[in-house]
């Protein structure tokens, strides 16, 4: 009798040893985190591997739709579609800026692009940035309504094992310094110095993302936090007031070179940086016609730039995490969003201009960056199986080399 004791106890303890390595395994196949090498440089780890990202920004508008499309819900399921022809690419990750409402439908994308193709998702949150008239950051009523918003989302998706980083903004900090959305209060409106006023924004804005980055690591210590941020401005004023961050992602649109940008982030915010928008536009505005060569020049010197800054690199700053492409797909309804009439015309008109895109700056008044010819894969109006046609441009056949080729330092 002692010895059968004996035996259920050994197996008990056993099945629940084995119970406890389950629970850690799981555990660790959540974890996704920055790590900071002896020399200073930065790498993201998932599942304890370093990681780059090989990332898409992907929002796949049909043509005759726009942003207000529910394509969470498209019975086509354009994400198994384009989930293929990304991981063929090399593709790891996908950007999302704002998940649906509907909690379902977000989890079931989420879940198709990592079970069927092992591609992670980036989910962020615009923090009321498009709010009409403007994102009130100084007023506690709203920022208790965009965080309350930013909890909920954490909480809904934090155990999904494709999750791979939340993002907080996008370019929210133009909105600081009077350039998009500028917003006020009434002790910013009584200081007279400019300056000082979009100082005074800035510690309000940048002092809130760390609020949500400090909540969202009670609840959530799995994946790092990254602020959105245009550019690298305001930066100074974000290593004072949201120290708490874990990387910056950079909205960057330098045309073929970052310049000085890596370096710059070390001296400004010696945080790593994941580029979260970069891309070239496959029209030329000069010439009107649709060029895919210089598009894929563009992206192919970007994505070198971004290797050659990695952590493992020995000559580079090391700070940087990977890259994000915007974007997946043309976006036919971006020229003029609220007619839809225009729609069905893949418009060739400019909305701004950007003399780092020197090959089509000659322009007529030097408006030469086309927001509707973004996608490294082109639409079309044929259908099959219900969606668009997909048709890849020159730019994912070479960054699909890149990305597969054996130096490139991830997997």
């Amino acid at each position: 009798m002692k010895k059968f004791l004996l035996i259920c106890g050994v197996a008990l303890i056993s099945c629940l040893l084995l119970l406890a390595g389950l629970a850690i395994q799981k555990n660790l196949k959540q974890k996704v985190y920055v790590q900071r090498l002896k020399n200073g440089h930065f790498r993201l780890m998932v599942n304890g591997r370093p990681f780059v990202v090989k990332g898409v920004c992907y929002n796949p508008i049909p043509i005759g739709k726009n942003h207000e499309y529910d394509w969470w819900n498209d019975p086509a399921k354009p994400w198994v579609v384009d989930g293929k022809l990304m991981k063929e690419m090399g593709v790891n990750t996908i950007r999302l800026y704002q998940p649906s409402s509907d909690t379902a439908a977000v989890k079931k994308v989420i879940r198709d692009f990592y079970e069927l193709y092992g591609i992670r998702t980036i989910l962020g949150h615009w923090l009321g940035f498009w709010e009409y008239p403007c994102p009130l950051y100084a007023d506690a009523s709203f920022r208790e309504k965009i965080k309350q918003q930013v909890m909920d989302m954490v909480s809904l998706y934090k155990d999904e094992p494709g999750v791979l980083l939340w993002v907080l903004g996008n370019e929210n900090n133009y909105s600081c310094l009077g350039r998009v959305n500028p917003w006020s209060s009434e002790e910013v409106d009584r200081e007279p110095d400019p300056q000082k006023k979009n100082a005074m924004r800035c510690q309000i804005y940048y002092s809130f993302v760390n609020s949500l980055t400090k909540e969202i690591h009670k609840i959530d210590r799995n994946h790092p936090v990254a602020l959105g941020n245009g550019e690298l401005s305001g930066l100074q004023f974000a290593k004072e007031y949201a120290p708490d961050v874990d990387l910056v992602a950079c909205i960057i649109y330098r045309g073929k070179t970052f310049g000085n940008l890596f370096n710059s982030l070390k001296m400004t915010f010696d945080k790593p940086i994941l580029l979260a928008e970069i891309g070239a536009d496959a029209y030329d505005a000069y010439l009107k016609k649709e060029d895919q060569n210089i598009q894929a020049f563009f992206l192919g010197s970007q994505w070198r730039q971004i290797e050659a800054n990695l952590a493992d690199t020995a000559d580079g700053t090391g700070n940087c995490l990977g890259g994000v492409i915007f974007e997946w797909t043309d976006e036919w309804w971006k020229h003029n969003e609220y007619s839809p009439d225009n729609w069905k015309l893949h418009d060739t008109l400019s909305n701004w201009s950007n003399g780092a895109y020197y090959f089509d700056i000659k322009a007529e008044a030097n408006m030469n960056m086309n927001e509707e010819w973004f996608g490294i894969v082109a639409l079309s109006e044929e259908k099959e199986g219900g969606l668009d046609q997909r048709i890849p441009r020159k730019s994912y056949y070479v960054i699909r080399e890149l990305w597969n080729n054996p130096a490139a330092k991830s997997k």
